[in-house]
């Protein structure tokens, strides 16, 4: 008989499953302490037990004392409380699929189950038992948290940019946003930024005067708005947002798409920096994907030195410059924009998507206005349809926002309407089927008409909480009125309803 060296394998396999608490050495020489069956079994059960409790106990704290996205600096630059609603796995992933995750920790369970009953190294029972506590606590949440039945969210609180905010703002720096904005956006600041570094409190666009300068914080670096929210609708107080943010010595970065230069100026009111998806109005037939920034060149970057140190101290990847110094208030942002963001992150629009951006704004001047009155003349169409909950729409009299838009936008607003159905989500889903002039697309603000389900399309990313906040509900369609003849559209959305 060969000699075979003892291992703790060979020692689970030979003790009894009553026999008491001992030790065995591998041939590595390393000394394993095994357990009775019963021992190891109990230890994993008090462990995972005690890994669970720890688990929802703190989530229970945080779901109480922390409002949803707000973060708490623990070690900063290093550790951040972040409170979220995650419906997926790691960094969001898989959203659409909760019910997968479900029935994944369940078969994880089962694994760990099966593990513990074949080991007694006193190592592997503790690292299966805190696994499973953490497996337990996390099926907790799929179970019993909303939206429903082994498809809730889990409570997360452990933590390509926006060139504008980029410009100024890095790692372990805030910034301010309405939270009424177009869902591409909020997820690139709730999501994509914050794995960057860069925390973002939401506020009511109607909020207080007070209530918007309780969100600032110390490392606050600027206030971020859309003058007509995408797609609720809502008008950015441009005073007031700008009010606020020169009090706490940082720029408003307001986005102009639905508007236009045509019909608001923000920098008029206060604002400093603007900007547009291009592919909107200003192209006017989705041709060509674009974008820009336009800097009003009031901000006075040296005056706020130490708030802005990219724009106020010499940059080492260019000869060393101070960008405010070298180019001055006026040239300053947009300088550092362009010289070192664009060539880092080759953000270039082509010859070709430019050469169609140029040929759209030559006629913006003229489609802005038929745009405007399409979207009148459709909001009064569906004010007082017997089939419609309600309608958005600042440029109609009687909307929420009506006065804010005759003070920043006297000439019109946009062509863009919401609305909603008195038959919720499945009146909206066949109001849409049944549309034949306007197309169904993602796609807004074209010399075209297009009508979209915000919820299960550009927001769909979006928790209920979440889509409360932005003044998403799920029978809210937004309706883009093109240039068409206004009979021609109302004659399609009468057809339609009538199918509803």
């Amino acid at each position: 008989m060969t000699n075979t060296p003892k291992t703790a394998e060979s020692s689970v396999a030979q003790a009894s499953d009553n026999a008491a608490e001992n030790t065995t050495e591998e041939a590595t020489g390393r000394r394993v302490r095994i357990l009775s069956a019963r021992s190891a079994g109990i230890l994993a059960l008090v462990l995972a037990a005690v890994v669970f409790v720890i688990d929802q106990g703190t989530k229970y704290l945080v779901v109480t004392q922390m409002q949803l996205g707000e973060r708490i600096t623990v070690i900063d630059g290093l550790l951040w409380w972040y409170s979220i609603r995650n419906s997926g796995a790691a960094f969001s992933m898989g959203e659409n699929v909760t019910w997968v995750f479900t029935l994944v920790m369940v078969a994880a369970a089962a694994v760990v189950f099966y593990l513990l009953r074949r080991t007694r190294a006193l190592s592997w029972t503790l690292a299966l038992g805190g696994l499973l506590g953490g497996i337990c606590g996390n099926l907790f949440d799929r179970l019993f948290r909303e939206p429903g039945f082994g498809s809730g969210h889990v409570v997360d609180f452990i933590s390509v940019p926006n060139f504008a905010i980029f410009n100024i703002a890095s790692c372990g720096d805030h910034v301010v946003s309405s939270s009424t904005i177009y869902g591409g956006t909020y997820n690139l600041f709730a999501v994509t930024m914050k794995r960057m570094g860069i925390e973002f409190t939401f506020v009511d666009p109607d909020c207080t005067a007070e209530e918007l300068n309780a969100a600032f914080r110390p490392n606050t670096k600027a206030v971020f708005g859309e003058t007509i929210a995408n797609p609720a609708l809502t008008v950015l107080d441009i005073e007031k947002f700008a009010d606020a943010a020169h009090s706490h010595g940082v720029p408003l970065i307001i986005d102009n798409t639905f508007a236009t230069p045509v019909n608001c100026r923000p920098f008029e009111w206060g604002a400093d920096i603007v900007t547009h998806s291009t592919t909107k109005y200003m192209d006017g037939h989705g041709a060509g994907v674009g974008g820009c920034i336009v800097d009003s060149g009031k901000f006075d970057w040296m005056a706020h030195a130490d708030k802005f140190p990219g724009l106020t101290t010499p940059d080492d990847s260019y000869h060393g410059i101070t960008y405010a110094e070298k180019f001055g208030q006026a040239g300053a942002f947009i300088t550092k924009c362009t010289a070192q963001l664009m060539r880092d992150f080759g953000s270039i629009q082509s010859p070709q998507n430019a050469f169609l951006l140029n040929l759209g704004l030559e006629s913006l001047h003229v489609r802005m206005p038929r745009h405007c009155e399409n979207g009148l003349a459709v909001a009064k169409f569906l004010k007082n349809h017997p089939k419609i909950s309600f309608v958005t729409y600042p440029g109609l009299e009687g909307d929420k926002y009506y006065e804010l838009a005759q003070k920043y936008m006297p000439n019109g607003t946009c062509g863009v309407v919401s609305f909603g159905f008195k038959g919720g989500r499945a009146a909206a889903e066949t109001f849409m089927k049944n549309l034949k002039l306007a197309a169904i697309e993602t796609h807004v603000a074209d010399a075209r008409t297009c009508c979209l389900h915000p919820a299960s399309a550009t927001h769909r990313q979006m928790n209920d909480q979440e889509l409360v906040a932005a003044g998403i509900t799920p029978d809210l369609v937004r309706f883009s009125c093109g240039i068409e003849d206004s009979e021609d559209l109302i004659a399609d959305i009468a057809q339609a309803l009538e199918k509803v």
